[in-house]
């Protein structure tokens, strides 16, 4: 009784990883059972061929999974097979649940999006812009950083690897070093007194804004970000295996990269794969399985719902979800195979039709991590595709135009109409 005890309770966490949203046949949801097949033996290839360890891919439309399947290893070096409940360190798409997080603070009337940064760390207070001339920094007064500004990163604030000029240099280089290097309260200190890259609100530019965002909800709840993230979002929306520090027993479940980068040869990691983060950083520390954050995604698409708990109102999502970027800010939004794009909060956001080389409907919106997640929602389609893989080198932009490609052109039948020529 006991062995069959263990047994069902295998075959039912089996059975809920392979089903995060309710299944229905391909050609039913508007796909061909060939066209899914073809990305099944794309990346039967990219394994075989020793470009990427594995991967799990999620497809779900009208709210239903049309598609979910793993492919290679969760991890070569021991041979172990990927398995569609395997862990992903999601790198930047913590932004968008952080995000959202921040946004069900702002519905409760606790966060407003233009509250100023130094209200909640007065170290903020007296900021400057920086400005290399002649291999010296020029600063002059800096406007104040909004909330607002750290959620659609208008903040000034980059990363230090966005660039090799000495303003760039003054900065921690990534979201994950950060977390691995100093707590919350070292981050700030560390940031405060650096002159920014640009005037706030005026220019987009990626880097560490979503970070300092996680550490103002924290003095907002007055909880680890993490533990306020799974009260408000993930145990509202189903999200067992989306975490920042891993919980005993689900190591042995995260994906790895390999070694070295396919492409260059060069040495490859995940910083903070084996290590605890000192502070949840909400630029790029949290794991999630695909399940999970198909199910988020879902989520967003339903208009802030599923399964019939909120997490935020539909006229938030809609907000989330447009283009924030207004005529007076510089969009540098980049998404390598993805031109054409805005930014809201948290997510890019699809401003036409076409520009953009991967398919794509106005108004689908998207955000990746740099160790190989992906995951973008195309409303007009009723569409959410969700990508987890181990590849933090050059080759994760490869899949991520490929990918595109394959979805769309798995599809059958629209969802609208496309506009007239």
């Amino acid at each position: 009784m006991r062995n069959l005890s263990f047994f069902l309770a295998l075959t039912f966490s089996s059975l809920a990883a392979a089903q995060p949203l309710p299944p229905v046949a391909p050609e039913a949801a508007g796909f061909t059972s060939e066209g899914l097949a073809r990305i099944d033996r794309f990346f039967a290839r990219e394994v075989a061929d020793e470009r990427m360890p594995g991967a799990v891919l999620a497809i779900a439309r009208d709210g239903k999974l049309v598609h979910i399947k793993a492919y290679g290893y969760l991890n070569k070096a021991t041979g172990e097979a990927m398995p569609l409940d395997a862990i992903f360190q999601m790198a930047s798409m913590t932004k968008v649940m952080a995000s959202v997080g921040g946004l069900a603070l702002n519905e409760e009337g606790r966060l407003p999006l233009k509250s100023r940064l130094d209200e909640y760390f007065p170290a903020f207070a007296k900021k400057n812009v920086g400005t290399e001339v002649a291999g010296e920094i020029k600063t002059e007064p800096a406007k104040p950083i909004y909330l607002h500004d750290l959620f659609r990163h208008t903040s000034g604030i980059p990363y230090g690897s966005g660039g090799d000029s000495a303003m760039y240099k003054l900065y921690p280089p990534s979201s994950q070093l950060s977390g691995l290097e100093m707590n919350g309260d070292e981050f700030i200190n560390r940031l405060a007194p650096l002159p920014l890259l640009y005037q706030p609100g005026t220019v987009w530019e990626y880097g560490l804004s979503t970070d300092v965002l996680g550490l103002v909800i924290e003095k907002v709840t007055g909880k680890r970000l993490g533990e306020y993230l799974q009260a408000a979002v993930w145990n509202k929306v189903g999200m067992p295996d989306t975490f920042f520090n891993s919980p005993d027993g689900k190591l042995g479940r995260i994906a790895r990269p390999f070694d070295k980068d396919p492409i260059n040869g060069q040495a490859q990691r995940i910083p903070t794969l084996d290590k605890t983060v000192k502070f949840d950083c909400a630029g790029g520390c949290a794991y999630s399985s695909v399940g999970d954050y198909l199910r988020f995604a879902q989520m967003l698409l339903n208009g802030g719902a599923i399964d019939g708990r909120r997490v935020l109102s539909p006229k938030t999502v809609a907000a989330m979800t447009s283009n924030h970027l207004g005529p007076t800010i510089r969009n540098m939004v980049f998404i390598p195979e993805r031109e054409g794009y805005g930014f809201g909060l948290g997510v890019a956001v699809r401003l036409y039709d076409g520009v953009s080389a991967a398919p794509g409907s106005k108004g689908d919106y998207i955000w990746a991590g740099g160790n190989g997640t992906i995951f973008w929602v195309d409303p007009q389609e009723k569409l959410v595709v969700v990508f987890g893989a181990a590849t933090p080198g050059r080759i994760q932009t490869h899949y991520r135009e490929q990918l595109g490609a394959m979805v769309y052109g798995a599809l059958s039948e629209l969802r609208h109409a496309p506009a007239a020529m």
